[in-house]
């Protein structure tokens, strides 16, 4: 070889290492900036009686059938729910705004959001009465969201749509569980864990990379999951004792009566207007949902009321604002109604997305994957608290998350899942 073209060469090698030397250093300076992936706790009840029979429901009637073989034909379709042949956890309380900010800061260390994790509505300078979470450009690697206002901390987080809730179990999956409990009260069995979340979101317990995010489903026997719309009707309506009809409650709150409309649904709960903590426990059975005259609202006191009854991020007028937008999330667990199973708030304050795929509304493929919801919310009245409101949404329907702020979730559990090795 020429010296001229071995000096180029040797040139050329003694670069490439020195970029390699830079993009690693560099790697190292933003891990040792961000700071450790965060902890979250969270405490699950165990769901037995595997192999329960299911019933019939016809969505958003005020039935009840022992299978849809008994259903009168109609326009709605009968659907057979709640027969689980497995035992499983489910999250005792929904997911708070102060874990999903845990969440946030931990995948999206630099805050550029590359999968559409957050929204501006979702800010309080956007949305007062309703922002949950804002956001700093200027904060360090790891802490560009906040929780808006302390009182939002142990409240649902209400911004959610399936594929931001899949990410967030798939960092659970991917996380180190450091801690796992078990512990009774009374008939109820809990498991409570604590564990270190994952960067990786987007594959684990569901498949979100490239197309395979249009149909995810479970992808591991084992591990957190979104809870089936089965499992979750399960853990919130049917009763091992066999109270109330087929062994199925009305409400996840109390049995009530097939036919008798809402009236029999359970109290209503009253909030601190500043605090958003129900005032009204003793009041049993108890949800957070709108009835007659009595709404759940509440403004941060960082902010008038003029301020909550007004200004939104839609350019909404005062009045139409107020009459759409009227029930607040409340503190998660305080109604202290518990469902057969010892779960809390599966009644009211948020809807809640389950993983099941269903046909959508007009019963053709829109190419849109759509999955089931249920729960009810702060913002309407008893019927979404029954059996068959078995609501739907497209698993992507961005401009509903950024406008509806009711949207929560808890998380399952199915197999056995490990605390890590030290």
């Amino acid at each position: 070889m020429r010296p001229a073209v071995s000096r180029v060469l040797s040139t050329r090698f003694a670069l490439a290492l020195a970029a390699v030397a830079v993009a690693a250093l560099a790697c190292a300076s933003l891990a040792a900036a961000a700071p450790k992936p965060g902890v979250v706790t969270f405490k699950t009840v165990e769901v037995g009686a595997p192999g329960n029979p299911s019933v019939g429901i016809i969505p958003f009637e005020d039935l009840l059938f022992s299978s849809c073989a008994e259903a009168p034909e109609t326009k709605k379709e009968c659907l057979d729910v709640g027969a689980v042949d497995y035992r499983y956890g489910l999250g005792q309380l929904e997911v708070t705004v102060a874990q999903w900010v845990t969440f946030l800061n931990t995948v999206d260390p630099t805050g550029r959001d590359p999968h559409h994790l957050y929204e501006s509505s979702e800010s309080s300078s956007s949305w007062p009465k309703y922002g949950q979470i804002d956001y700093s450009s200027a904060l360090g690697t790891g802490r560009h969201y906040m929780v808006a206002s302390p009182e939002w901390a142990d409240k649902p987080y209400g911004f959610a749509n399936f594929l931001r809730v899949a990410r967030f179990v798939n960092s659970l999956y991917n996380g180190q569980i450091l801690a796992k409990q078990a512990s009774s009260a009374g008939a109820f069995e809990y498991v409570s864990y604590r564990v270190r979340l994952s960067r990786r979101t987007e594959r684990g317990m569901y498949n979100l990379a490239g197309n395979r995010v249009r149909g995810a489903k479970r992808a591991h026997r084992s591990g957190f999951v979104v809870p089936s719309q089965d499992e979750w009707i399960k853990s919130a309506y049917y009763d091992p004792n066999g109270g109330g009809t087929h062994s199925y409650w009305k409400y996840p709150t109390n049995a009530g009566t097939f036919g008798a409309g809402q009236a029999d649904g359970p109290n209503p709960s009253t909030l601190n207007p500043s605090t958003g903590d129900i005032t009204n426990a003793a009041k049993q059975p108890l949800a957070t949902y709108r009835a007659a005259e009595v709404v759940p609202t509440w403004c941060p006191p960082a902010f008038s009321a003029e301020a909550c009854d007004s200004v939104n991020p839609f350019g909404i007028p005062a009045g139409g604002y107020a009459k759409a937008f009227q029930g607040s999330l409340s503190s998660v667990g305080q109604a202290l109604t518990t469902s057969p199973w010892g779960t809390l708030d599966q009644g009211g304050n948020a809807v809640e997305w389950t993983d099941t795929i269903t046909k959508s509304p007009t019963g053709k493929s829109d190419g849109r994957v759509w999955r089931r919801l249920h729960g009810g919310i702060a913002n309407s009245t008893a019927y979404q608290l029954w059996i068959s409101a078995v609501g739907l949404q497209p698993q992507d329907n961005t401009a509903f998350t950024a406008t509806y702020p009711w949207l929560g979730f808890r998380i399952g559990v199915i197999g056995n899942p490990k605390v890590a090795r030290r």
